[in-house]
């Protein structure tokens, strides 16, 4: 859909990617959705702000992508509700639960007003994203804390009412919140006969951190390394938009070798992951040699992480202007190795999973999403291209460096385990194709530029293709430099929901590999 299609006065933002503002009232916020949808786009992220502080109410916002790149829509609200859009985007089911939690404000005229991240954790009558609520939280916490406990003591329980399923012979299986291995939390309720699943409900949010609340007590430069920690796995595609964000608003442009180092750190980022799940998958497939293999090519990797950006996971590498760490000559020989070794190895390691009986037996027809079940509610990523979805912001609205590559975007349609393997994979390839061109065109000059203050009440946003997905960072800065409200939001809020469907028709004991072969961020969506 092309930009002029809409009644809606929009601004351009400045920055690598293209991206348009506008405000809209409630009946332009659904034709806006509606539209976009009627044209194949889809819906990024959806959050709500607090602008009491500078003498308005609240808003929502919602990021959508159109044919010409991405369209930020403002709705200020007048009372306590907004016009719901779950059923054009059914992933906005849980973001406008979110919003709810935190501000207060929801989507008045929705089918589940259900609470999403509350848990009982503060007290029914705070919203934590509140301008209000900051100096409580950050002076009086002792005070808060013994209001909660008394509140919490008289209050009704924090009943949450799963969907009920009956028939002779259902019976349920809760999984979680706490769960054997070393993850965070998260409660799954399937609902079976035999073993066969009738249907899966999660519930997510039980370790709420305050991520965005954090974000509101620091400036530019500190926000840099806490946007790098919102998903640990996924740092260098946050540190990435997050610094596209604050240079957006503050108009600077990092220098050329500084853009081509966070692609190749973007894309080893990326190898990592993908090694480190596709052993986990052969894994949960009862092929331990295939865990025993990725998990040695995963730690080379990260050693060599360690030794030429300080970092085994790459963290604080991106900063805004630029990047923290250069690479030599002695790195660039030693990446070059490195690239050649994984190239040969994991090819090797593909014949094998191909080839062993056992494992695509698995992997073949398990955990399926249709593409035109895909397309319905709204799957992206890999997973979503392992599922007819074609779309990679490398590919579609490539950034420098990406724009002098001609990413080969990897997708198929059976969207099972057998094709999320394939396409992690084949994404590996790719991605140390591009890592050896990144190498013999990396620019000279310096890696970082200074970065100004930001005027107050500025917008910027970051959007960067990561691992998973893509990732956005929506950031509004205050005064003295400082951040007053920033939304990070990952890829696993569109997806969560989609693997409830997925497990469908499969039975119990093959959930464990449906759920790896997607790989969701708990900590992206529980901020």
């Amino acid at each position: 859909m092309k930009l002029e299609d809409f009644q809606i006065e929009l601004k351009p933002l400045p920055g690598a990617m293209p991206v348009w503002q506008g405000r809209v009232d409630a009946q332009q916020w659904r034709t806006a959705c509606e539209q976009v949808r009627d044209k194949g786009g889809r819906l990024v992220a959806l959050w709500g702000a607090d602008n009491s502080d500078r003498g308005e109410g609240y808003a929502v916002h919602a990021a959508l992508t159109v044919q010409s790149g991405l369209l930020v829509i403002t709705l200020p609200l007048s009372g306590a509700s907004f016009p719901d859009i779950s059923d054009v985007f059914p992933a906005a089911n849980r973001m406008q639960r979110a919003v709810h939690d935190l501000f207060g404000v929801g989507a008045g005229n929705a089918a589940d007003q259900r609470q999403w991240l509350r848990h009982a954790a503060w007290p029914a009558d705070v919203f934590p994203l509140r301008k209000d609520v900051s100096s409580e939280f950050k002076i009086s916490s002792s005070r808060l804390e013994s209001e909660r406990a008394a509140q919490l003591a008289t209050a009704p329980a924090d009943d949450y009412p799963f969907v009920q399923v009956g028939g002779e012979g259902v019976h349920e299986i809760p999984v979680g919140p706490v769960h054997a291995g070393t993850i965070e939390p998260g409660h799954f309720r399937f609902s079976i006969v035999g073993e066969g699943v009738l249907r899966l409900e999660e519930r997510l949010g039980y370790k709420h951190k305050g991520i965005e609340k954090r974000f509101e007590q620091l400036d530019l430069a500190q926000g840099a390394r806490l946007a790098g920690r919102v998903s640990g796995d996924s740092t260098v595609a946050y540190a990435w938009a997050y610094a596209m964000a604050v240079e957006s608003a503050t108009g600077v442009t990092p220098p050329a070798r500084a853009a081509w180092l966070r692609a190749l750190l973007l894309e080893r980022e990326r190898v990592g992951q993908h090694l480190w799940d596709l052993g986990f998958m052969g894994n949960d497939a009862g092929f331990a040699f295939g865990l025993a293999q990725f998990s040695c090519l995963r730690e080379d990797m990260l050693r060599a992480n360690a030794a030429l950006f300080g970092h085994r996971y790459l963290m604080d590498a991106i900063v805004p202007g630029g990047v923290a760490r250069d690479i030599d000559a002695g790195g660039v020989a030693r990446t070059r190795g490195e690239i050649d070794t994984l190239g040969k190895t994991v090819a090797l390691l593909k014949d094998i999973y191909d080839e062993h009986a056992g494992l695509q037996d698995r992997f073949i027809g398990c955990g399926r999403v249709k593409p035109d079940l895909a397309d319905r509610l709204g799957l992206t990523g890999l997973a979503g291209r392992a599922s007819g979805m074609a779309w990679d912001l490398r590919a579609q609205f490539p950034a420098v460096p990406y724009d002098k590559f001609e990413v080969r975007m990897a997708t198929h349609r059976n969207g099972d385990v057998a094709a999320r393997a394939t396409v992690r994979f084949e994404e590996i390839a790719e991605s140390l194709r591009l890592l050896d061109l990144i190498l013999s065109s990396l620019p000279a000059g310096d890696i970082a530029a200074p970065v100004a203050a930001a005027p107050e009440n500025a917008f910027g946003i970051g959007w960067v293709e990561g691992w998973r997905g893509e990732v956005l960072i929506a950031l509004e800065t205050g005064a003295d430099n400082r951040i007053r409200r920033l939304h990070p939001h990952d890829p696993s809020w569109q997806n969560w929901p989609v693997l409830e469907r997925a497990v469908l028709g499969n039975i119990v004991p093959d959930f464990p590999l449906i759920n790896k072969s997607f790989n969701l961020s708990y900590s992206g969506q529980d901020l």
